[in-house]
């Protein structure tokens, strides 16, 4: 009796036996577990496939926390990764309910199912249901737009009538544009990449830039503060600019004529040349030029030559021209019988129309 009544714990009809003939109960099957979102209307005996073809059969679904979990008997030969897939999926529109194991595509393949392997909730999904996929399909067709498609291409068809040229046009500029960017495209990227590092220093700077946003409202009150000081400034600067331009036009004929004026002294100063410049070392070792001062000047000693004139005349002319003495040294020069090389001078000069004549010659 006891038996009996334990027997009867898990019956749920029919489909709760193993049919005979299924796949998974052959020598070598083993059992896995996967936690799936949802179970919908699955049951014992529902088919494990992969890729198409039937591999194992469903045993047992049980609740587990907000997700169900599954247990599958599979085929000894079934080969799969330990991270694989478990879908909930259906045979057709109207088919039966199945489970779809796969390999992972988003990631490498990881160790091999087993005896006693689970795929994790992350590794489980589910297809649309047939109720899924008709209410997505009623809204498509009763409130997403189907209806007014007549309407868009009756009202692009009015559009484009005799446009025909235009809109050749337009896909040829188009086309035009889209190789230009392509041709661009190498700048394009540089352009992107120092954007990204303009961001970059950017995100380095956080807490100085975070300063200053935090410093900003502070400058807009004292702006805000002296905002009747700022519109007195701006507006005196425009009397200021008003002035200068009174000036300016009022000036103007006689600034172009002098800027004119200066235009042949540049030129001059412009054809010196390098004498302009090389005459300014004479002014540092006035009264020696500077280019043979080393020649003459070695160490602590220099050489010298000097041609001084001391005739009476020459000192004469130097010293007492212009004085009470003027003449003097010249005269008795003169009565010494000296007169090669006597240079003349307003004393000694002569009436021009009787110079030649002598008082001791004759008739």
């Amino acid at each position: 009796m006891v038996l009996v009544v334990s027997g009867c714990g898990d019956w749920r009809g029919l489909n709760s036996l193993p049919l005979p003939g299924t796949e998974g109960r052959g020598a070598g099957a083993y059992t896995i577990q996967a936690e799936l979102p949802q179970v919908v209307n699955l049951d014992n005996n529902a088919r494990v496939r992969v890729g198409d073809v039937t591999v194992g059969n469903v045993i047992r679904i049980e609740r587990q926390g907000w997700h169900a979990l599954v247990t599958m008997m599979l085929n000894g030969d079934v080969d799969l990764p330990a991270n694989s897939t478990a879908t909930l999926g259906q045979t057709s529109l109207l088919g039966s309910l199945h489970i779809e194991l796969a390999a992972p595509t988003d990631e490498p393949a990881q160790g091999k199912l087993g005896q006693g392997s689970i795929i994790r909730l992350q590794n489980a999904g589910a297809y649309p249901t047939t109720e899924e996929t008709l209410s997505a399909l009623s809204l498509l067709l009763n409130g997403g737009g189907i209806g007014r498609i007549g309407e868009i291409t009756k009202e692009l068809s009015k559009a484009f009538d005799g446009r025909a040229e235009d809109l050749r046009s337009l896909i040829t500029q188009l086309d035009l544009f889209v190789e230009y960017l392509d041709d661009q495209k190498d700048d394009i990227i540089a352009a992107a990449d120092s954007l990204n590092y303009l961001v970059g220093q950017i995100a380095e700077q956080e807490p100085v830039v975070d300063r200053a946003l935090s410093t900003v409202p502070d400058a807009l009150a004292v702006l805000r503060d002296e905002r009747e000081t700022i519109a007195d400034a701006v507006d005196e600067i425009g009397k200021f600019s008003a002035l200068a331009a009174d000036s300016v036009n009022q000036t103007k004929e006689n600034l172009v004529r002098e800027l004119r004026d200066l235009g042949p002294v540049l030129e001059s100063l412009a054809n010196a040349g390098q004498d302009l410049t090389r005459s300014l070392d004479f002014y540092s070792t006035f009264p020696f030029p500077k280019p043979t001062l080393s020649k003459w000047l070695r160490g602590d000693y220099a050489n010298l030559t000097a041609v001084v004139d001391l005739t009476l005349s020459r000192l004469d002319a130097g010293l007492f021209t212009g004085t009470f003495f003027e003449g003097e040294l010249t005269e008795l020069e003169l009565q010494w019988g000296r007169t090669i090389g006597q240079m003349p001078s307003p004393y000694t000069a002569r009436n021009p129309l009787v110079a030649p004549y002598q008082f001791n010659q004759g008739p």
